[in-house]
């Protein structure tokens, strides 16, 4: 059950080794076009159609075969045989016998299968089109263009053709692509759906009057995992603060896994696409998992209970973010954090967000970049030790203020975290530092 000295990476695989994938449902371009960010394919989509479907004209002018343009550039005066715009056929004949001729056509308009150049119309003897105008020119006198100024058909995509591989994000772009291509739905992973909740006794509601008595202190730790959660692209089933109390926490749990909260709880859900069950696919906790008289977490870890499997408890070679835990509440994963804000915050960066990336089928976030320290901290020696820091215009990178475990405010500047490893004991300025980019955060850098 226990695994004391564990090294972050150990604990990332064991929380990785508890999640999969969820199943991809086919959804419609039109529901993914309104629907929530987040979701990913669940498998390789593929064109069945070709972009642009026919030849069509790149410019609002005439349509013409260049062996009818002498190739020197000299202009040349053609009838006008006919009018292609778009949403009409291309003119086959137009009263065209097969002699030079020209075609008034817009752009988007099918080009006429005999032709195989556009002059845009600004480069004629007619100057400009009249919008709405019909076709009153008898003739027109141009020349041969350095372009054809002809979208060939399939020069985008030609049918068959990947559009975008399984684990892609379903962005608007995908969906524009795919619609172009052919498609009507795509292959699509729901978004995971997750339980948060909060331990300890002395939580009560944001705003409560009980917060201003002497040792009761706001859940915010609730707040904060499931601002987090939607950040990280899934939905979420939030209970409020449980107390230390182990029967409380058991039947919270049972609540949790079936997604459902407690009575005078808040729950938040997402319109959805796709049909799921009224389950939740992970649950995270925060606090009760060190070794205190009031660590409920722990407590219900270490009782035998035909609800819990798979329980590990672990002492990560971290700071924040020591005591770790998991395990499985009626065989959904369960990932316990420890209960301090900072803590919390890392744990979730470190442990929870490459299991949603996993659930989600995404492909994992390259959100970590080497960034010089523009100011300097002591690390405990034999721990990763994550510093929250915020992005200079420089794309230098310093801490926070405030960045003990319990200090929140450390985290309201802060656009990345400095993980520091283990055998480094001090960070001076002008050293590289590995630097975790939060969700939101710009690569760049900002003030």
């Amino acid at each position: 059950m226990s695994a004391p000295g564990r090294t972050v990476a150990e604990h990332v695989a064991a929380v990785l080794t508890r999640v999969a994938p969820l199943p991809a449902g086919d959804v419609a371009l039109g529901d993914l076009a309104v629907g929530e960010p987040g979701l990913a394919l669940g498998g390789d989509v593929h064109a069945v159609a070709a972009v642009p479907p026919f030849d069509a004209a790149a410019m609002d002018g005439y349509a013409v075969r260049l062996a009818d343009l002498p190739a020197d550039g000299s202009p040349v005066t053609l009838p006008v045989v006919g009018d292609s715009r778009p949403g009409s056929p291309a003119p086959e004949r137009c009263g065209y016998d097969g002699s030079a001729g020209a075609v008034r056509i817009m752009t988007g308009a099918p080009v006429p299968p005999w032709a195989d150049a556009v002059v845009p119309v600004e480069r004629t003897s007619t100057g400009r089109f009249v919008a709405g105008g019909p076709t009153t020119e008898r003739e027109v006198t141009l020349a041969r263009q350095p372009r054809a100024h002809v979208r060939a058909r399939a020069e985008d995509v030609a049918p068959g053709d990947l559009l975008a591989r399984a684990g892609d994000a379903v962005t608007p772009a995908v969906v524009a692509v795919a619609a172009s291509g052919g498609l009507v739905s795509l292959p699509v992973r729901r978004r995971p759906r997750v339980a948060v909740l909060s331990t300890g006794s002395e939580l009560v509601a944001p705003g409560s009057t009980a917060a201003a008595g002497h040792g009761r202190i706001p859940d915010s730790n609730s707040l904060l995992l499931a601002a987090l959660v939607r950040a990280a692209g899934a939905d979420v089933v939030r209970t409020g603060a449980v107390p230390d109390d182990a029967h409380a926490l058991r039947t919270a749990l049972d609540h949790a896994v079936s997604g459902r909260t407690a009575p005078s709880d808040v729950e938040d859900r997402a319109v959805r696409p796709l049909t799921t069950s009224a389950g939740v696919d992970l649950v995270v906790t925060t606090g009760g998992v060190s070794a205190g008289a009031s660590d409920v977490v722990r407590a219900v870890l270490a009782a035998p209970d035909p609800r819990l499997s798979d329980v590990e408890v672990a002492a990560v070679a971290l700071r924040p973010g020591h005591p770790q835990a998991l395990a499985r509440w009626r065989g959904v994963p369960w990932v316990a954090l420890p209960g301090n804000p900072v803590s919390a915050f890392v744990s979730f960066a470190l442990f929870v967000r490459p299991a949603l990336d996993v659930l989600s089928g995404r492909h994992p976030h390259a959100r970590t970049v080497r960034r010089r320290a523009a100011s300097a901290w002591s690390s405990p020696p034999g721990r990763v030790h994550v510093v929250p820091v915020r992005t200079l215009a420089s794309g230098d990178v310093e801490r926070t203020t405030g960045s003990a475990a319990h200090a929140s405010s450390a985290l309201l500047t802060a656009d990345a975290l400095a993980v520091v490893p283990a055998d480094v004991e001090k960070v001076e300025v002008g050293d590289e530092v590995d630097v975790l980019l939060l969700d939101g955060a710009a690569a760049g850098g900002r003030t």
